[in-house]
């Protein structure tokens, strides 16, 4: 029942969330045609953009909003989630809906859309978005100052990590929540919480959810306790099933600095997984499906520079104009990659004569001056031109637009322990080390430091952003070799 509801608060939320957003979609458009010409008539002459052209968009607005609110978990329950955290959420939503909406208008006989309409209409939705949600967590808040919608917990335990968790719904009113009390587990329960009553021990578990000993009913048990008495609770996790109390377990047995801990199931049977890498299967299926749509976007667009740089390979240094090259790609995959050759043919049996001229320390050989670059191929490089051959890499899918750089099998041989986790992503295009200062980076562990801030930190926005950067870094050539 409670998940009926949830799902009937999150259609709600979804249709008004379209319904603003369509609201902001023709309110910019209005401000734009009527408010600003006769404020600014120089700057905002009228009568340039019909509204015929804005409503060919309108559909897509509708898709692409409702992708990436889908795509950031906007409707999952909220009770544990930060207002600020949510609010974010949606700004992020809203740029980067209005970041495709331009990319699409553009590529689209649209070209003629108002700059200062997508200004607008990003300004309006996204504050229309945060205001209401706003509204929703104050509504709930004073419904749930009237003694509605919160939800009570008994927790099972008495140690230390029971008074954590009662710490933290403490300290989370919006989260709704209510302690009925504890139940002891042998521990002494510490003075700051000897205002909540201890309705019995462990062994008296059964009765205590059995009987109405308790005023108020119990929404959910939260088990606190050691790992044995874990083992022992067989009986009771059952009888919760079937009275249809919710029952969670505290599950910090194992103490790992990174992973995430996850709850699976598969066929039925449960499995606790610990991960380090992105999970959210939405998630990765958007960053794919852009993956493919902006390769193949900018295959087509720079398929004249395309071919002007290979026409220059050819006749100005002899051999292939394509250099081919395993290097190792998700969890120690190997494939083959594909770049523009820069250099001379010999370049590899050459490697020694230029060892000295390496500027990078660890396993990864980069030098500034390297001689045995090309003319033409310095210039390549200098603009990441070399790269573009990598873009059928991605469409492929042995890497991705944004992810550590592939490396070539000596270096990961030479690897410490920790640097292999950078492998556990897809491999990418750009990354933060490219456009943090690439080359001038000399310090081999800060690189490897960049690749996992990536991978622990990563969202769809973050892409956004590395490849929003990536542009500037490119074009000013920094850090090129």
């Amino acid at each position: 029942m409670l998940k009926q509801k949830a799902r009937m608060v999150a259609r709600i939320v979804y249709a008004s969330d379209l319904a603003l957003t369509t609201v902001a979609f023709f309110t910019a458009f209005f401000l734009r045609d009527l408010l600003l010409p006769r404020l600014a008539p120089g700057q905002f002459p009228t009568g340039l953009f019909p509204l015929t052209d804005y409503l060919k968009i309108y559909p897509l607005v509708l898709i692409i909003w409702s992708v990436l609110l889908f795509t950031y978990d906007s409707y999952h329950s909220h009770r544990t989630v930060p207002l600020t955290r949510e609010a974010l959420t949606t700004v992020r939503v809203v740029i980067s809906g209005n970041v495709i909406l331009a990319t699409l208008a553009y590529l689209l006989p649209l070209r003629q859309l108002s700059r200062s309409w997508f200004v607008l209409f990003g300004v309006l939705a996204a504050t229309l978005l945060v205001a209401e949600k706003i509204g929703v967590r104050a509504l709930a808040r004073w419904v749930r100052s009237k003694g509605l919608n919160y939800r009570t917990v008994l927790i099972v335990g008495t140690g230390r990590r029971a008074t954590d968790i009662a710490r933290m719904i403490v300290g989370h009113k919006y989260w709704g929540y209510k302690i009925l009390g504890f139940v002891s587990d042998g521990h002494h329960l510490s003075n700051g919480w000897t205002r909540y009553r201890i309705f019995g021990s462990v062994p008296d578990l059964r009765r205590i959810l059995e009987t109405s000993e308790i005023p108020e009913p119990i929404d959910e048990v939260v088990f606190a306790v050691t790992r044995k008495k874990l083992d022992e609770m067989k009986q009771i996790f059952l009888l919760c099933e079937e009275l249809g109390i919710r029952t969670r377990v505290a599950m910090n047995i194992f103490h790992n600095r990174v992973a995430r801990v996850e709850l699976e199931e598969l066929e039925g049977v449960p499995f606790l997984t610990f991960t380090t890498t992105p999970s959210n299967e939405t998630q990765l299926a958007a960053k794919r499906a852009l993956d493919i749509a902006i390769s193949l976007m900018l295959l087509v667009l720079t398929g004249p520079v395309i071919a002007i740089a290979a026409l220059a390979i050819r006749l100005s240094s002899p051999g292939s104009i394509v250099f081919r090259q395993k290097r190792i790609g998700l969890n120690g995959r190997s494939f083959t990659l594909y770049k523009f050759r820069t250099m001379i043919e010999d370049a590899h049996a050459r490697r020694e004569e230029v060892a000295h001229l390496n500027a990078m320390n660890g396993p990864v050989f980069k030098a500034k001056d390297d001689p045995r670059v090309t003319p033409v191929g310095r210039w390549l490089r200098r603009f990441s031109l070399d790269e573009l051959p990598q873009l059928w890499n991605v469409l492929k899918g042995d890497m991705s637009l944004v992810g550590p750089r592939p490396p070539i099998p000596e270096e990961v041989a030479s690897y410490h322990r920790w640097h292999r986790r950078r492998l556990s992503m897809k491999p990418g295009l750009t990354c933060l080390w490219q456009i943090s200062g690439r080359n001038e980076i000399a310090d081999f562990d800060r690189w490897m430091q960049l690749d996992l801030q990536y991978i622990d930190n990563w969202s769809p926005s973050l892409d956004l952003k590395i490849l929003l950067r990536t542009i500037p870094a490119v074009l000013s050539g920094k850090g090129a070799s």
